[in-house]
């Protein structure tokens, strides 16, 4: 419980004290450097408080693990030399951009411009790809580091990217974005990416298309992948108009939350808020998606389901911050994320190098996915986000 047993916290600090003097934002470590892992301290009366904004610290440098300086890029795994593909890259840039909103530096920005340069290298000298979600999420990134950067390049990165985006829109199956060029199915990987960036690019420039779009994208995923009485967002539906009613994932769960909460915070229209909380909430309560007798997201594994929990988790820490929900209902999401930010900590991490696998319950070995690394990180930064808001302990 969040309030309680506050007079004993002293009795325990539990937290990363991360006592390496050249971090990132200083110096970036080489790959094969060690990590100082946090040290724990006896426990005591047993009343744990984590600092988390050094949690946080620590999950970021062990990013080091994965970086490939020769080509500008980050490696499928700690323990590989391959590429980890283009849209996992796009949620690197977005992990490297929470640490630079916290802890601005020369060197992250250094980090991040020669990703971006290195994905553009490894994708054929260019920015444009042949699936239309992989697109949003470096868009959805680019726009990001614009606005804390104010570097040009990453705003028309933004812009080429979506304007490519436009055109996977289509009128067959009522309307929505294919999921890749060659249109063997609409997604909602596809699609409420592409209404989170359409949203967020009227926020930031005010052209009044762009909410048109962010409008229309929504509707459809609505109309077409989701089921309203519980608030399940199904994943895809294919050319011939067969849909998938048996996939579950915390990633169309979260992408949901972020889309349907963007649009509620340029119009302030209560059904937008009322679905986000209906989607948070299937993925909390239905038991599907989270271990409802210990309240920690389930496993979807490596890969590229590595990061599904991370893209939950990102919308959802926004929802609690920025959607104005009943105290009741913030109260019960922030312990939520605790209680998975506390279990990944505990028994999660692969201490010797800050590795955190796909279960957030089950230590990973020597290596793990750079994809259920970037998770792990950007539940941490949610919580040091928490945490700088008094949002937690």
């Amino acid at each position: 419980m969040i309030d309680t047993q506050k007079n004993r916290r002293s009795n325990l600090v539990l937290g990363a004290l991360f006592l390496v003097t050249c971090f990132l934002s200083a110096c970036l470590k080489s790959k094969d450097e060690p990590v100082t892992p946090p040290a724990p301290v006896d426990p005591g009366a047993g009343v744990y408080v984590y600092k988390w904004a050094e949690i946080a610290d620590s999950a970021q440098n062990s990013l080091n693990f994965f970086w490939r300086p020769a080509d500008k890029t980050y490696t499928a795994t700690n323990a590989s030399s391959a590429w980890v593909n283009y849209w996992p890259s796009a949620h690197a840039l977005d992990v490297l951009i929470d640490l630079y909103e916290r802890k601005p530096g020369a060197a992250i920005k250094t980090r991040m411009d020669d990703l971006i340069a290195g994905v553009k290298a490894k994708n054929g000298n260019t920015y444009i790809n042949y699936y239309y979600d992989d697109m949003e999420w470096m868009a959805l990134a680019a726009l990001r580091a614009f606005k804390v950067t104010n570097d040009v390049q990453y705003k028309e990165l933004a812009q080429l990217l979506w304007a490519d985006i436009k055109n996977g829109w289509s009128s067959d199956l009522g309307g929505g974005i294919w999921w890749r060029k060659d249109n063997p199915s609409k997604n909602a990987p596809s699609n409420l990416p592409a209404a989170i960036l359409a949203a967020r690019l009227y926020k930031t420039f005010n052209n009044p298309d762009d909410l048109v779009w962010a409008k229309k994208i929504y509707d459809w995923q609505k109309e077409v992948l989701y089921d309203a009485n519980s608030g399940w967002v199904y994943d895809n539906i294919e050319a011939n108009g067969t849909k998938n009613t048996s996939w579950k994932f915390t990633y169309n769960q979260g992408t949901f939350v972020g889309a349907a909460l963007e649009l509620y915070s340029i119009t302030n229209q209560a059904s937008y808020l009322a679905d986000a909380i209906k989607g948070a909430d299937y993925t909390l309560l239905s038991g599907q998606l989270t271990d409802v007798s210990n309240g920690i997201l389930k496993n979807e594994g490596g890969g590229d389901g590595g990061l599904f929990k991370g893209v939950f988790i990102r919308y959802f820490t926004r929802l609690i911050i920025d959607g104005g929900i009943d105290n009741t209902k913030k109260t019960q999401y922030i312990q939520f994320l605790k209680t998975n930010a506390q279990k990944l900590w505990n028994s999660g991490t692969n201490k010797s190098q800050v590795l955190f696998g796909s279960a957030w319950n089950t230590a990973p070995g020597a290596s793990t996915d750079l994809t259920t690394q970037l998770s792990g990180i950007m539940l941490f930064e949610a919580l040091a986000e928490l945490k700088k808001l008094n949002l937690v302990d």
